[in-house]
């Protein structure tokens, strides 16, 4: 917990950017009968009743410094999904950086060992050296601040049915690009002080 809570203490530096990764699933849910538009006095109504179309699963990137996620719609969440992430991160994303410091939780799949599922050796180990991994605790995935960018996704984007990953893709797309322009950030306040007192019993004691 301490090594997380002391990254998120480091200034803001371009050349070693600070970048959180997570991700979910999602089913898509279709209407049965179309819903009936609003009326004066009157909301618009849907039936209760849905139909199931699938699943799919979400990446999230933020870089909470600087004020930017990034979200991706895959159809799985393999090991060579999250590779794919990681390429796109260092060469999309982070081309000029010397390395990306990269905080996740510690899923089977989020390990180097991805990278070489996905890719050759040479490129790989190329991915590899650009990352500086930081993993989140057992059962502390909550210090990982790409989950409050997923909160605020479910929120205010994916609290209603969306019928296909296209539409789902789309409106995705489009809070990240409302979200973006606000520059919104993460003002983290949870310090390696505080956590030595609120959760003291994680600690062992010393008895003298």
């Amino acid at each position: 917990m301490e090594d997380i809570l002391e990254v998120y203490t480091r200034p803001y530096d371009p050349q070693r950017p600070l970048v959180c990764l997570d991700e979910m699933p999602e089913q898509l849910l279709a209407d049965v009968r179309p819903a009936l538009p609003p009326e004066p006095g009157q909301p618009a109504r849907r039936d209760y009743e849905y139909e199931r179309r699938g699943t799919v699963n979400v990446f999230l990137c933020c870089e909470p410094l600087a004020g930017q996620r990034w979200v991706s719609v895959t159809d799985r969440r393999t090991a060579i999904d999250w590779a794919q992430q990681i390429k796109d991160l260092v060469d999309v994303r982070y081309p000029a950086a010397e390395r990306i410091v990269l905080v996740l939780d510690n899923l089977n799949t989020h390990t180097p060992g991805s990278l070489y599922e996905a890719f050759p050796p040479v490129e790989a180990k190329r991915l590899a050296d650009k990352l500086e991994i930081h993993y989140t605790p057992k059962h502390g995935s909550w210090l990982n601040l790409a989950e409050i960018e997923l909160s605020a996704l479910s929120r205010q984007c994916l609290d209603r049915r969306l019928p296909d990953k296209a539409t789902f893709a789309a409106e995705v797309q489009a809070w990240q690009k409302r979200r973006n322009a606000a520059g919104t950030t993460v003002d983290w306040r949870f310090t390696t002080a505080a956590a030595r007192i609120k959760r003291k019993r994680l600690y062992p004691k010393i008895h003298e």
